[in-house]
Order: C-alpha cells, then sequence, then structure tokens
C-alpha cells in the first residue's frame, strides 16, 4: 500500500485503495542533449498546480469528484539509466496490478520507457500514441542506446511495426524520417489524422506518452528542446480529450523544464494539460 505524497498535485488527495489514477514523479533527465533541468518539473508542477480551478470548463467536471491519488517522486539514481528505468518499470507494474491507470510525470522522454516495459509485460497487445515535437527515433545518439533521443526507437524494439502512433513531429535525423516510414504512424506537424487513429485503436490497449515540446514554443518556452512550428495549446487539449476516449493503461507528461520559463507560464500550461488528462481518464 502506498501512501499520498504530503505536496500533491491539484486534486490528487484520495487514498490508493480508492484512487483510480496513480500519478507519480520520475524526475530524471541524465541524457539530455541540450538543456537540462526536466528533473524539477514534478516538483514544480505540484506547488504551482494550485494557481489552478478544481473545476475545468472544458469538460464540465472538477477534480473534487474524482479519485486521483499522487504517491510523490520516485528517487532515481541520476547515475546510472538502467537503475533509473528498472526503478519506473517497477513502480508502474506495481500501479498496473491493482487495476489502476499510472500517470508518470517526467522528467526527460527516456523515462516514458520504463513505464512501457511495465505496461507491455500486461497488455501484449499495446499500442502506443506519442504526441511530440521530435521524432526519437534514433537508433543510438552520440553511441548511445538509451537516451530522450531514442526513447520509441527502443519503445519499438519492445512492440514492433505498426504499434506506434506519432503526432506533432517536426523535427529528426533524415533517416529516422525515412525509418519511420516502414514502421511507424507519423503525423507530421499536427494532429489532422487523430480521428481516423482513434477510431482504429478502439478496445486496444494504448499507453499515451504526452511530450509537452509538440507545443510552439510561444505557448511553451519552457523545455530544454524548443522546436518552432508546433501546435496551440487548444489543439492539444482537443487531441487530448479524443485520445483519452480510447483504452488507456498508462500515460506521462513529460519535458517540462520549468527553470527555462521565468514566468511560469510553462508550468502553468503543463498543469493545465494534467488536470484536464485526469479528469478525462477518471
Amino acid at each position: 500500500m502506498m501512501n499520498k505524497n504530503i505536496e500533491t498535485f491539484l486534486g490528487c488527495d484520495c487514498e490508493y485503495k480508492d484512487a483510480k489514477v496513480i500519478v507519480f514523479g520520475a524526475p530524471f533527465d541524465s541524457t539530455t542533449s541540450f538543456r537540462p533541468g526536466t528533473r524539477f518539473a514534478s516538483g514544480t508542477m505540484r506547488r504551482e498546480s494550485y494557481g489552478l480551478e478544481m473545476y475545468s470548463p472544458y469538460q464540465n467536471k472538477d477534480m473534487e469528484e474524482v479519485f486521483a491519488f499522487d504517491s510523490g517522486d520516485l528517487e532515481l539514481c541520476f547515475g546510472d539509466v538502467n537503475s533509473a528505468l528498472s526503478d519506473i518499470e517497477a513502480r508502474t507494474a506495481e500501479i498496473l496490478e491493482d487495476n489502476k491507470i499510472p500517470m508518470m510525470i517526467g522528467g526527460e522522454h527516456l523515462v516514458t520507457l520504463g513505464a512501457v516495459r511495465a505496461a507491455a509485460k500486461k497488455h501484449s497487445d499495446l499500442h502506443i500514441i506519442h504526441f511530440d515535437a521530435h521524432t526519437d527515433l534514433r537508433d543510438d545518439y552520440l553511441g548511445q542506446r538509451f537516451s530522450h533521443a531514442t526513447v520509441m526507437r527502443r519503445i519499438w524494439d519492445i512492440v514492433g511495426d505498426g504499434r506506434i502512433f506519432q503526432f506533432g513531429i517536426r523535427s529528426g535525423d533524415r533517416l529516422e524520417f525515412l525509418w519511420a516510414q516502414n514502421h511507424v504512424f507519423m503525423n507530421k506537424f499536427n494532429f489532422s489524422a487523430i480521428d481516423k487513429i482513434v477510431g482504429q485503436l478502439e478496445g486496444k490497449p494504448v499507453y499515451f506518452s504526452i511530450d509537452l515540446d509538440v507545443l510552439d514554443p510561444s505557448v511553451f518556452p519552457g523545455t530544454g528542446t524548443p522546436e518552432a512550428g508546433g501546435v496551440s495549446f487548444m489543439e492539444l487539449l482537443e487531441a487530448v480529450l479524443k485520445i483519452s476516449k480510447l483504452n488507456i493503461v498508462a500515460c506521462d507528461i513529460n519535458e517540462l523544464c520549468p527553470v527555462y520559463d521565468q514566468s511560469g507560464a510553462s508550468t502553468a500550461v503543463a498543469c493545465k494539460v494534467m488536470r484536464e488528462l485526469i479528469l478525462a481518464l477518471s
């Protein structure tokens, strides 16, 4: 049995046994390739979440009415990628074993691999929906196979062809885009094919990963690898609400780097996305 964290994300304070959605933080950014600092996202989001209202006018739902639990941050070894991924996998597996939905706050995007490992062991037909500016499909980055730049390639190693669906992609090596044509579904730049994919995945187990740099830097500058040409907040929210209708068995929100937006606006955006996702899944 887990105990709730002392400082919880907005409204995530019911008892573990009663909760449907279980929040935990994975403050890890040891493979960040440009600007580090995503390890501070989960703590910052908890503190800043209380600047939001509990009520969502987008969904006509209230955090006071949902059953969500915040178990706090994992204590991850920053110098050991394998150890960190194993700890993330273990926490995710524990939550899944109790038939609850893990919702992880990264951290850099590599943390997703640990959670997917656990979800794929429980769901052999697991599919991945991936919102991101970047392909993350390199086989290695500077000689390393485990990096936030390779995370979707390592997930492909687990789930195989036809199971990864990427949206908002607008950056990557040419070879990644060429490789993607034969192995994954990629919707570049926006969410134009999302209705088609939602229909295709109805009833299937889905892991949903949101890299917040899918947003345009004018909306979300507080990230390690900002990429011009992204989507708006409302475009992201509409897509999140459509995906949430699927059988989401686990999810994550990652790549907020709060130190690069001293205004706090990026953290506020991240918190609002998370609030809406919790409400949609509860």
